[in-house]
């Protein structure tokens, strides 16, 4: 019943009972991150670990180090809430299948990525396409702010980035905050996007009236 109330309360419950399975699960259910007071067998539990990170992302930070390892598991994990990415273990952020699961939930897990696939024009732009689509969007994951620094020259990269987003336009190599085609487009979507731009369009008036 406790559990039930506030999983949390897990952590002052006697030790036979971080050891019962139900207790265990009525707790995640209840609040993922009551997964750090668990027994360490269900920190290697798929059952119990799902049902803490259904419940909150980040509670995957307790898990056995095995369940970040296991690409199964894993792509479980991601499909559940892309954020869950960053906790996997190195090998799997160099999968690409891992890595697109994670991006086709939302564009910022492209952060969590090995730097090869930030290189990759192709995830970067599926990243881009898909951006926000998933939890605990977060304007400042950008897929812009973490692709490697040549398709921040990408026209096509960043256009699409301040299609999706206008701010994007603060990760854009510095000439598209000089050229007024892109700047026109990030104050179109969002007007704090002038903030990024050259200073000499504060001084447009067709910019400025977007703003």
């Amino acid at each position: 019943i406790a559990v039930e109330q506030a999983g949390y309360a897990l952590e002052y419950a006697d030790k036979k009972l971080k050891g019962d399975k139900e207790v265990v699960l009525a707790a995640v259910k209840q609040d993922g991150s009551a997964l750090a007071y668990a027994d360490e067998k269900f920190k290697a539990d798929k059952e119990v670990v799902l049902s803490a990170v259904k419940q909150d992302a980040s509670a995957l930070a307790y898990a056995d180090e095995k369940l970040k390892a296991d690409k199964k598991f894993m792509l479980a994990a991601v499909k559940q809430n892309a954020s869950n990415f960053q906790y996997a273990d190195d090998s799997l952020k160099k999968d690409k299948e891992v890595v697109l699961t994670a991006i086709k939930q939302d564009g910022s897990a492209l952060e969590y990525a090995d730097n090869s696939f930030k290189k990759d024009k192709k995830i970067v732009l599926a990243a881009v396409k898909q951006f926000g689509k998933g939890k605990g969007y977060d304007y400042d994951k950008s897929p812009l702010a973490h692709a490697d620094n040549s398709l921040k020259k990408d026209k096509q990269i960043v256009l699409d980035s301040i299609k999706q987003y206008g701010g994007a336009l603060e990760f854009a190599d510095d000439s598209f905050k000089k050229d007024r085609e892109i700047v026109l487009e990030a104050v179109k979507n969002s007007s704090h996007a002038i903030d990024f731009a050259d200073d000499s369009f504060k001084e447009d008036k067709e910019i400025m009236l977007e703003v």
